[in-house]
């Protein structure tokens, strides 16, 4: 399932305070490809993965996800493309205190009016595994370094199976090793499952995982490369 921006703006703030977060923003994301997002702080990275994912709506143009445009949805059908259709991965991880590793996957089945049976806990094991979380699957969050909670993450966001994946740095909370294993986990992943994925990042050593790098600058892509042909 792809994913397509089309002269995508949204304005932020009011009055004198109004800013635009994204300016005129078009690119396409095909099944199975990794776009890498990257700028300074403030260039408008996190409001266009916020915008893809149907959490902000722009203020004119379209977001298209297997060619339906989300734009137009109302917030019911919104809810449900977001649980259906697309995994999200933040900066901070925003993992339930009181539930253990496996526990925070299963939960975005509950979310979604599912009960979890043994094929599910099975996968939700798996993919801690995956994660490099294989010991720590009955850990809660305060038992977890930060690096880990990211992870834990990242491996929830892979539960539902989804057609795109939105992520926001990372391996901002992990070492170069860690965050390197992590990168190529989920590129691998990605290709295997076919999902669409944009992501942003600071982070210059990962980029060459990426099919192409789009560069932001006060919300306006100012370059893109293409690195799976370059």
């Amino acid at each position: 399932m792809s994913l397509e921006a089309k002269n995508v703006n949204l304005m932020l703030g009011d009055g004198d305070a109004k800013v635009k977060a994204v300016d005129n923003v078009s690119f396409e994301i095909n099944d199975g490809e990794l776009i890498a997002v990257v700028g300074p702080s403030g260039s408008g990275k996190s409001s266009l993965l916020a915008v893809c994912g149907g959490l902000r709506k722009p203020t004119s143009g379209k977001i298209l996800i297997g060619g339906r445009d989300i734009t137009s949805l109302s917030e019911r059908d919104l809810t449900k493309l977001r649980r259906d259709h697309i995994g999200f991965v933040f900066q901070f991880s925003n993992l339930v205190p009181s539930l253990n590793a496996v526990d925070q996957l299963l939960l975005t089945l509950h979310l979604g009016g599912k009960r979890p049976k043994q094929k599910d806990k099975d996968r939700a094991v798996a993919l801690l595994k995956e994660v490099g979380l294989g010991a720590k699957t009955k850990s809660r969050p305060g038992q977890l370094s930060g690096g880990e909670r990211q992870r834990v993450g990242i491996a929830r966001a892979l539960m539902t199976e989804p057609d795109i994946l939105l992520i926001d740095e990372p391996t901002s909370m992990l070492d170069q090793k860690r965050g390197r294993e992590i990168i190529d986990q989920l590129k691998q992943t990605i290709k295997d499952h076919k999902i669409a994925t944009l992501m942003a990042t600071h982070d210059g050593s990962m980029l060459d995982a990426a099919d192409a790098v789009l560069t932001m600058a006060d919300g306006r892509l100012t370059s893109a490369k293409d690195i799976a042909h370059a």
